[in-house]
């Protein structure tokens, strides 16, 4: 008998465990919509019941329309969007995507769904909910943008993964010697990172592996000696280095002039989420270490060594001579050129800001017409092409929106294969991109978006309609110094002598006209040849190379 009561204990006890940890479990699954958060771009979630660390809302300086937050430890979030009583919710569109895939493309907001939202302060705002998904080592996207607004796209990232370390290509040392600029590369990460500073290196560049969101990243160095940061750089610069995918690779210059001595400094590359802005944060030191990237640079700097006498006087010697020579060119400066500098300057400037002015209008106007497409593959219902027309379009339009003047060619020829690979899931023509063997379309840059609306504009007004029988060509060629750039199509064609209509095109030559303003030492040439066979647009960059 007290076997068998034992044994009934056993069995009770079991049975009450089982059910309290299911119990458990189901108290997790489920959401708790007392509590809403704050993702912003008009965005609110709510998260687990039992969910910790919650990171929200987080904003970035060089992403302004971006908002990420980070819930490493949550199981589900329901999303949903506000409107104050100004917004007209039906000129909204908006996509989600998990992962990167597309769960909704390019869909209205559903008016019939909005729900009047007292906030207490005598203000309605009208809501309506996204839906519940599952976030556990996921990434939720949620893409919006006004039709009346279509430059201003604002994307929403819940996180649910853990932030990878950044990883390092390499470093690249440029150098100065004779005249004659050289790049040195160090590949080897392992252990402390040695590097010595010669008489002539100039800067260090840090490449980093690029991903997704390289802008949650900032970048400091410290001096182990001292403890004290001498350097920090919250923003990443693209260009000038691309991966094996072609992909621009993200990198931060450090002037040798960081460096003030020989010896040992860390490298820390870390997300900019902080403990303060969480909501039941339980994570440690060590476990914020999990997504800090630390590296040891141990710096050797070439220097001669004088007495203190003699570095008194070459010291004195040279700021004499110096001051001499800066006090005679100023004088002669300001007697006979100080009217004409002043005038030059002013030109130049009026040139930048209308140069300025005229990328903000091609932006805008480049990605109205690449949502244009969306929509148009959309209404026909071809959703396949649509999808990856949006995949295309979200990496072009990184490209198109960075701020950068100049680009190399590598990059013109990524931008321009990601537009015309779009535009063929619309018309289905053919396309080629051609270029000199002796032209290094690495190092050599030009002015941003200066051939895509010249290609644009060939393929909407050339072989649009032609379908598989049209066809695009762009070549790079070098001849000498000069650069020719051509765009080629096999359209109709159409009188080079009438005004343009087209805003692309117009923009493009009032381009070209404030280039050659801003660069006087090279002229930039633009001629137009078309027949009934077809079209050829010239761009000549004389002794550009």
């Amino acid at each position: 008998m007290k076997i068998k009561l034992k044994t009934m204990k056993k069995i009770l006890f079991t049975l009450l465990s089982f059910i309290l940890v299911v119990s458990t479990v189901n108290a997790q699954k489920g959401i708790d919509f007392s509590r809403t958060y704050a993702a912003g771009n008009k965005m609110l979630m709510n998260v687990d019941s039992s969910a910790k660390n919650v990171f929200y809302g987080y904003l970035f300086q060089n992403q302004p329309n971006t908002v990420f937050s980070f819930l490493p430890e949550v199981q589900d979030v329901a999303v949903q969007i506000y409107f104050r009583p100004t917004d007209n919710p039906s000129n909204y569109r908006y996509t989600i995507l998990e992962d990167d895939k597309p769960i909704v493309v390019n869909k209205p907001i559903d008016t019939v769904q909005l729900k009047d939202v007292d906030t207490g302060q005598g203000l309605m705002f009208r809501s309506m909910s996204y839906g519940s998904f599952p976030i556990n080592n996921k990434v939720l996207t949620i893409i919006t943008y006004d039709i009346q607004k279509p430059q201003e796209v604002y994307k929403t990232l819940f996180y649910g993964k853990p932030i990878p370390k950044a990883k390092i290509q390499f470093f690249s040392k440029l150098s100065r010697v004779k005249g004659k600029y050289n790049f040195s590369y160090i590949r080897d990460l392992e252990g402390e990172i040695k590097i010595n500073f010669a008489e002539g290196d100039l800067e260090l560049t840090l490449v980093k592996v690029a991903s997704d969101i390289d802008y949650v990243y900032s970048t400091s160095i410290i001096d182990k000696q001292t403890k004290e940061l001498v350097f920090e750089s919250f923003t990443w610069n693209y260009g000038g280095y691309v991966d094996e995918l072609g992909q621009s690779s993200p990198h931060v210059k450090l002037d040798r002039s960081i460096f003030k001595k020989s010896g040992d400094y860390e490298l820390i590359i870390q997300p900019l989420i902080k403990r303060e802005g969480c909501l039941n944060c339980d994570l440690t030191d060590a476990d914020f270490e999990k997504y800090i990237t630390r590296h040891t640079l141990s710096i050797s700097l070439d220097e001669e060594n004088y007495t203190k006498k003699e570095l008194l006087i070459y010291t004195l010697l040279a700021a004499g001579i110096i001051g001499l020579i800066f006090l005679i060119i100023l004088y002669i400066s300001k007697k006979r050129n100080k009217k004409k500098l002043l005038e030059n300057e002013q030109q130049k400037n009026i040139a930048k800001l209308q140069l300025n002015s005229i990328r903000s209008q091609l932006n805008p106007h480049f990605l109205f017409n690449a949502l244009s497409g969306i929509q148009n593959l959309m209404n026909k219902n071809e959703i396949d092409n649509a999808n990856q027309y949006l995949s295309k379009f979200a990496r072009l339009t990184r490209n198109v929106l960075d701020g950068k003047e100049l680009i190399s060619l590598s990059q013109e020829k990524t931008l321009l294969d990601d537009y015309l690979q779009m535009e063929q899931l619309r018309f289905g023509f053919q396309y080629e991109i051609n270029h000199s063997e002796d032209l290094d379309l690495d190092i050599v840059e030009i002015p941003s978006m200066l051939l895509q609306p010249f290609v644009e504009n060939a393929v909407k007004h050339g072989i649009a309609k032609k379908a598989i029988e049209g066809k695009v060509t762009i070549d790079m060629i070098k001849q000498g110094n000069d650069l020719v750039l051509t765009v080629g199509d096999n359209g109709n064609g159409f009188d080079t002598q009438k005004k343009s209509d087209g805003l692309g095109l117009s923009l493009s030559n009032n381009r070209v006209a404030l280039l050659n303003s801003i660069y006087r030492k090279n002229r930039f040439t633009l001629y137009s040849q078309s027949t009934a066979s077809g079209t050829k647009i010239t761009l000549t960059l004389i002794d550009w190379l």
